[in-house]
């Protein structure tokens, strides 16, 4: 299993602390509590900033999963720049892949980092009020959105988008470090594939389709 590049700042240190402690343990200068805590603390990020190859879905004309996680909003929104759209959101828990993919090729044409609150990822008003980053793409259907959504763990959002790149489907888009949001937003006449409460994989299941 490989580990993700926006994880090796905060994994290698632990590695090293973990060592260190280790050492001092079987050298009886320090308790073997402060070892097993620590080492524990270093399987969490070890799971956390897993990044597993994933290949996309093979099929044309669909629009696969940003994020992993679980399906917790799905609702029609009068976006302010896409007009009548859908909204997907997918909450993700400590324990999923927090890479986020790139839902469909298009080119990025705005990249807004916005302050905020950190409520509970899972609470609705996550999806405005939270500290984020908006990234508008230009796409064949479309513009669509993708919101990177902190949660009430996360305080660190990293976004590859670049205004004016073009970045092909499953290409990284991000990491969100610790539990997050990643809210999708779609043209109206996208058809959704996907329901309330289903799990999703990142890279992996499909979306929706479009014609």
């Amino acid at each position: 299993m490989r580990l993700a590049p926006e994880g090796r700042i905060i994994v290698f240190p632990v590695i090293v602390f973990t060592v260190i402690i280790f050492y001092l343990t079987i050298t009886i200068v320090a308790s073997i509590i402060v070892f097993i805590i620590s080492f524990g603390i270093l399987i969490f990020c070890l799971n956390f900033f897993r990044d597993p190859v994933r290949n996309i879905p093979d099929g044309q004309n669909l629009i696969i999963a940003p994020a992993d996680g679980k399906i917790v909003k799905i609702t029609e929104i009068n976006d302010p720049d896409l007009g009548e759209s859908q909204l997907v959101s997918i909450f993700l828990n400590v324990f999923n892949v927090h890479a986020n993919r790139m839902p469909i090729d298009g080119t990025f044409n705005e990249v807004k980092y916005k302050k905020g609150r950190f409520l509970a990822a899972f609470n609705h008003k996550a999806s405005d009020e939270n500290e984020q980053t908006e990234i508008s793409i230009t796409t064949k259907i479309g513009t669509i959105k993708v919101k990177q959504i902190a949660g009430l763990i996360a305080r660190r959002i990293i976004c590859h988008a670049k205004k004016g790149n073009f970045m092909e489907m499953g290409g990284r888009l991000g990491f969100i470090r610790f539990g997050s949001r990643t809210d999708l937003i779609l043209p109206k006449y996208v058809n959704l594939s996907v329901e309330l409460n289903q799990k999703v994989i990142g890279n992996k299941t499909i979306i929706g389709t479009y014609e």
